[in-house]
């Protein structure tokens, strides 16, 4: 993950900063919390501090190793049907496993949109004619989104209720 703080510069190089650091804060959400904390359910829905990490890797591979390179879901590293837009861990996988999965379907992504030009273009069905702009965009706001949700997830787990006085 890139810890190098660009605010200036290329349009490029400012968007994929914004992406890392998107990227970035989501894995803090989950790291250093116990395999039981990780899988806490604080609310109705499978989100939960670790199911957010597995969603952001099947992203990656969604938009960038299916879409924009166009692997064959074999092809893709770490790819299930689960990806399918989930929040579904499955219980052999570890914080450190899927924390390992998400950076290495960054990575991934990080080479695959290299090779393509922002305003280069291709059509999805659900979405139109899209850009590498636009996907990285995307990216950010999922990521960032996401991250927020972790926080909160986060938040609720470090401040476990402590008993007040005369109760």
């Amino acid at each position: 993950m890139s810890t190098n703080r660009i605010t200036d510069g290329t349009e490029r190089a400012v968007i994929e900063n914004v992406l890392d650091r998107n990227r970035e804060a989501l894995v803090e959400t989950v790291r250093g919390l116990s395999e039981a904390d990780a899988r806490r359910r604080l609310v109705v829905s499978l989100t939960t501090p670790i199911s957010l990490v597995k969603h952001a890797a099947a992203a990656e591979r969604i938009w960038f190793q299916r879409f924009w390179a166009g692997l064959d879901e074999a092809e893709c590293d770490g790819y299930s049907k689960r990806d399918e837009g989930t929040f579904a861990v499955a219980d052999d996988e570890s914080v450190a496993d899927v924390i390992a999965e998400f950076e290495r379907a960054s990575r991934r992504s990080r080479e695959i949109a290299a090779r393509f030009d922002l305003d280069d273009t291709k059509d999805f069905p659900a979405e139109g004619t899209v850009s590498m702009r636009w996907t990285l965009l995307a990216m950010i706001e999922e990521f960032a989104r996401h991250a927020g949700h972790g926080d909160i997830l986060r938040e609720q787990i470090d401040q476990a209720p402590h008993p007040k006085p005369g109760r």
